[in-house]
């Protein structure tokens, strides 16, 4: 698809999920930790998928942010999305997943696999990946459409690009453009497990580059080091000018130029806490590219959040997501 400007342009890990349904001895059984990212290399997932050879997964196209964009084009918010992926099965499905969506694709043909991750999904909903990243931990400056970003308004990434050197090298550059072309970037820190690792990192960006900032309760308690969710709100909105800090069944917090707003959550049960994440950024961009405030970006950020829970695995199909773009509470 050819095109001359995008209002979003993001790089991210483009993820063939792998959905599984478990029990939370299962986990225990497996010696991983319940609801985070796990990095871990192929013969890992084969331990992993051989542990569960009698059951039946589900295979979406997903990763963070592609899963983010697919849902901004079905809110007719143009995006492009780039990332790296193999020349294999999994990186068809992706690349006609992409296609079916109307995204802009300036993904990249690598020589290895394409990435994957194992999703175990408890009773309660919550979800434990085991990720492989493939091709996607060589994206490099050179894989990035320099003059397709330049005109963009939006340059949107996670936390889970600086895994590898390579990745955080072509963000650093991204970032160095989005600046000089006036761009708005907004940065979602993505996982405890990456907060973690990076987090004096993650601080300094939030500070000195970041306008829109997506964390949970988790990740920022991580990052002001205190367990006080309004205190270390607070302490973001300080730094950044709007932020969004995600509640999980509470709703959220929004902080916009200083100001801070409760939005509460509907009474849903939820199903699969996949994607949760990336639907309140997709509903929330949207709003914000619409021209709404940020309390009224985090109400249809929530609702988006809201209605991926009830069904299984990351993403709408294309028709819901129009459909929802129709009934979202969008601001009168």
């Amino acid at each position: 698809m050819k095109l001359s400007k995008a209002t979003i342009f993001g790089i991210g890990n483009p993820l063939i999920d792998v959905v599984i349904n478990v029990e939370d001895n299962d986990l225990k059984n497996l010696g991983v930790d319940k609801g985070i990212m796990h990095l871990v290399d192929e013969n890992r997932q084969k331990e992993i998928m051989s542990y569960f050879k009698n059951m039946s997964p589900i295979y979406h196209p997903g990763g963070s942010a592609p899963n983010t964009l697919v849902t901004c084009a079905g809110l007719e918010i143009t995006g492009v999305i780039s990332g790296k992926i193999g020349n294999d099965k999994f990186g068809d499905i992706y690349k006609s997943q992409v296609e079916k969506y109307g995204i802009t694709s300036r993904l990249v043909i690598g020589d290895g696999p394409t990435g994957s991750s194992i999703i175990l999904v408890t009773p309660d909903g919550e979800r434990t990946m085991n990720t492989h990243l493939g091709m996607c931990q060589d994206f490099s400056i050179a894989d990035i459409d320099e003059s397709l970003l330049a005109k963009a308004d939006i340059f949107y990434f996670t936390g889970y690009m600086w895994d590898t050197d390579s990745q955080k090298s072509a963000i650093k550059h991204a970032l160095s453009i989005a600046k000089e072309n006036r761009l708005k970037v907004i940065f979602d820190v993505a996982d405890p497990f990456a907060v973690q690792r990076y987090r004096d990192a993650f601080l300094t960006l939030i500070e000195e580059q970041a306008d829109v900032v997506f964390a949970n309760q988790a990740e920022l308690s991580i990052l002001f080091d205190t367990k006080d969710t309004n205190v270390a709100a607070n302490s973001l909105g300080r730094i950044v000018n709007i932020a969004a800090v995600k509640l999980g069944k509470e709703g959220s917090l929004v902080i916009e130029n200083g100001n801070l707003c409760e939005i509460t959550s509907r009474p849903i049960i939820a199903k699969d806490s996949t994607g949760a994440g990336d639907m309140f950024a997709a509903g929330f961009i949207a709003a914000l590219s619409k021209g709404y405030s940020g309390k009224a970006a985090g109400e249809i950020g929530g609702y988006l959040a809201e209605e991926i829970i009830q069904i299984p695995g990351a993403q709408f199909e294309k028709s819901v997501i129009k459909q929802l773009n129709v009934d979202l509470p969008w601001p009168k």
